[in-house]
């Protein structure tokens, strides 16, 4: 008994002579502290945050919390194209107008203190740290009402210490100087709810189209979900995330008893559905709205030093980037729709209404429209100036006025892009690396590989002929030999933003991709190998100005190497000779106006496209249903060349027919190394090549040149059509004829399309220089379809 009265005594000294020594740590680390925080100059820091603090607010009064001034966007010429759609003075809501559901959902999810805080909550804070040492990122925020109003209305989004303290010190002087409920009804009128609507008239009008007094409690927890992270809860692109947080602010308002059970199931269980007004100054150009507003956003961004990336490294990385993008897009976009700015921009206004109108006209006589009311077949189309690199006009759907909302195709939808893809990662890649448009490769049949439309092999080839005739299995020899990683990275490092890891399969040289790819990135794209390889970001934002007419932002455009010229050079005047006499054929522009072009179709004609350039412009238009569907006759060369030779026809009508330059000539012994059959070829390197460029390949493009391309007169035929899941497809069926190589098929472009077979096999080939091949030809680009079970379907044109 003895001994164990001794051990408990000596373990109480043990208990009391440690928490001493722990007093006596703590007292050594806060007298450390407080040394640091005062000989280290943060305490004169912290004073002088707290002294702009207090000055901030002593100047303000009710005014200061009315919404900002509206920005203005202009065309190329100056012109307005529309304003923004900001809150106005007449949408601000009193306090005792305000439907105390806004008021219970805010603090039900943002800020359950609210009204016991002085505007911070220093337990909410201490929360928030340890969440964000723990998961190693934000995972719940610490930030009261009252200092998401002082962030909102005086401060910027640096994330650095300064701002944090200076935020708490604002919030303060403002419960000091304004009741709880000014601050709510301030809070309330100027937090950002997205796509333009601040405050909560605004959302509900904008989302609704009803009075406040008209919402419901479901529709009320939806609309305060958007704000606490305005881009991730995007009822329009995120809807789903949306409800999911509208559905937890719905929880917190049972569990603190200001609804019934019966409410809460009622709400939870409610369907939502936005009914998004028209805006009568903005209807006719909302395909350039949509677009040129991003575009200034991400300007704005860039201004503030955010650096964007498309790829990473892992999960957590891209969640953490997502995170940060949200955040600064969220406030770029918030100073855009509010601050007062004039954008100006490069699209021309003409150019966009007949790109517009040709859209419309080509594809009039499809009237099925979906649920919704939006037409079922569409089409997006985008064009860029090749001098510059910019984006002149942008048309992301046929004209509809009875929707009000519409969706942006050519830069946020992704589709698949068939056979128009090969001259990207296939062709001008392999022309890197010692191939030129006369090497021999062998066409044939072979086990895991596709099939030509019609099962037709001719042995050995020169690439031109290959890219005429669109043969899927000699892509796919020379995208194997490449390999996917070497192709795809050449769309990466043009910011095509889709390129996952199951599009590393070689049935990505025929189209096959997972997601896929937009007009807008194809355009730049191709406008790059106009530009002799050269990439530019694809924009269309010229400057901004602020409220002052201070220019805060100019576009300054950056060449990135992406192909070698001679690459580049060499495809171009390839693809002249599809526009010659393969399935481009048909879009020749009437003026004789040299060009080059490529057509693209995927499986069971669920996606047409058509991408090509002048000196002057490129522009590539999708055509399809948003959900991919079978559409008859759609093809690459019929409905999108239709509509790529009536927009391009007008725009280049009073313009002076340039030929593009010539490509650097290999030398003979070289060129003969490359006249042998594709099996008995090396790979050479083409660092050691011995090349000659010829005078005009030394001049700048300058829209002076000669003429060089090769006239040869191959017609192409369709490839196989693509899998459009991007990896399994199946193999296209026979689609096109044979032509002669001299002559061939004056008419298939505009005839042919969904007439398979090999008819220009036995009549087109034969035929004279002027007359050729008439049956043949362009027969191809459609039908088909003989599925295969494991290899890649062929891209159809």
């Amino acid at each position: 008994m003895a001994k164990q009265k001794k051990k408990k005594k000596k373990k109480q000294h043990r208990v009391f002579w440690f928490f001493i020594k722990l007093q006596i740590f703590l007292m050594v680390l806060i007298l450390g502290g407080l040394c640091f925080y005062y000989f280290g100059g943060y305490a004169d820091k912290v004073a002088k945050l707290h002294s702009e603090a207090v000055e901030l607010v002593q100047k303000s009064d009710k005014n200061t919390f009315l919404p900002a001034r509206t920005s203005t966007l202009y065309d190329t010429n100056g012109d307005e194209i529309s304003e923004t759609a900001t809150t106005k003075k007449a949408d601000y809501v009193k306090y005792e107008d305000i439907p105390q559901n806004f008021v219970n959902c805010m603090v039900s999810i943002e800020d359950k203190k609210f009204y016991k805080h002085n505007g911070v909550d220093l337990k909410a804070i201490v929360r928030a740290a340890k969440s964000i040492i723990k998961n190693k990122r934000i995972t719940q925020g610490g930030s009261t009402i009252t200092m998401q109003l002082a962030r909102n209305i005086y401060l910027d989004t640096n994330k650095n210490w300064q701002r944090k303290v200076k935020e708490m010190f604002i919030a303060m002087e403002l419960e000091k100087k304004y009741s709880k409920n000014d601050i709510m009804e301030f809070y309330l009128n100027n937090v950002y709810f997205m796509n333009g609507y601040y405050g909560i008239q605004a959302a509900c009008h904008g989302y609704f189209n009803c009075e406040l007094a008209d919402l419901d409690l479901s529709q009320t927890a939806f609309l305060c979900a958007i704000p606490n992270s305005p881009t991730y809860y995007d009822p329009i692109n995120n809807k789903e995330h949306t409800l999911t947080r509208r559905n937890l602010i719905l929880k917190n308002l049972k569990e603190d008893g200001k609804i019934t059970q019966q409410e809460y199931e009622t709400a939870i269980n409610e369907e939502i559905t936005l009914n998004m007004p028209e805006k009568d100054d903005t209807v006719k150009y909302n395909y350039v709205d949509t677009y040129a507003y991003y575009c200034a956003t991400r300007a704005l961004m860039e201004n503030e030093g955010f650096k964007f990336k498309y790829y990473f490294d892992s999960d957590e990385e891209e969640k953490e980037y997502d995170a940060s993008y949200d955040e600064m897009y969220s406030y770029c976009q918030k100073k855009l729709y509010s601050d007062g700015y004039k954008i100006y921009t490069s699209i021309d206004l003409t150019m966009q209404q007949q790109l517009q109108d040709s859209i419309d006209l080509t594809l009039l006589d499809f009237t099925d429209t979906t649920d919704d009311g939006t037409f079922k077949l569409q089409s997006a189309a985008t064009c860029i100036d090749n001098d510059t690199g910019d984006v002149v006009a942008i048309v992301g759907g046929r004209s509809q006025d009875a929707v009000s909302h519409t969706l942006n195709r050519a830069f946020q939808s992704h589709r698949q892009p068939g056979s128009s893809i090969k001259p990207l990662i296939v062709y001008t890649p392999s022309f890197e690396r010692g191939k030129t448009p006369d090497t021999i490769v062998n066409d044939h049949k072979f086990d895991g590989g596709p099939s030509n439309s019609g099962d037709s092999y001719y042995g050995d080839v020169t690439i031109r002929f290959a890219v005429q005739k669109s043969l899927n299995t000699v892509a796919w020899q020379l995208y194997d030999e490449l390999s996917p990683k070497v192709g795809l990275q050449y769309l990466k490092d043009m910011n095509f933003t889709n390129i996952v890891k199951d599009d590393y399969v070689t049935a990505t040289a025929l189209g096959g991709f997972t997601t896929g790819v937009s007009t807008l990135e194809m355009a730049s794209a191709y406008s790059t190998l106009e530009n002799d390889g050269m990439y530019r970001n694809p924009t269309c934002i010229k400057s901004i100005v602020d409220s002052d007419n201070n220019i805060i932002y100019t576009s300054s455009q950056k060449d990135t190497v992406i192909y070698t010229e001679t690459a580049s050079r060499m495809i171009t005047d390839v693809m002249t000779d599809v526009m010659k006499s393969g399935t481009g054929r048909s879009a020749n522009l009437d003026n004789g106006m040299p060009c080059a072009g490529k057509t693209g179709t995927t499986n069971d004609k669920k996606d047409g496209w058509f991408c090509g350039f002048t000196r002057y412009y490129t522009t590539c238009v999708w055509v399809g249903c948003d959900m991919p569907e079978t559409v008859k006759k759609l093809t690459g060369s019929s409905y999108p060349a239709e509509i790529w030779k009536n927009y391009m026809d007008q725009i280049h009508a009073d313009l002076t027919p340039i030929d593009f330059l010539p490509y650097a000539q290999i030398s003979d012994d070289y060129q003969d190394s490359q006249d042998t059959p594709a099996d008995d070829q090396t790979q050479n390197n083409p660092a050691d090549q011995t090349v000659t460029t010829p005078d005009a390949g030394t001049t700048t493009p300058d829209k002076t040149t000669t003429d060089t391309n090769n006239t040869q007169g191959t017609t192409t035929t369709t490839p196989g059509e693509n899998n459009s899941q991007g990896t399994n497809g199946g193999n296209g069926g026979n689609t096109s004829g044979t032509n002669g190589d001299t002559t061939g098929g004056n008419t298939g472009g505009n005839t042919g399309e969904n007439n398979g077979g090999n008819t220009g096999g036995t009549t087109g080939g034969n035929t004279g220089d002027n007359t050729g091949g008439n049956t043949g030809g362009n027969t191809g680009d459609s039908t088909g379809g003989a599925t295969g079970g494991t290899t890649g379907g062929g891209a159809a044109q």
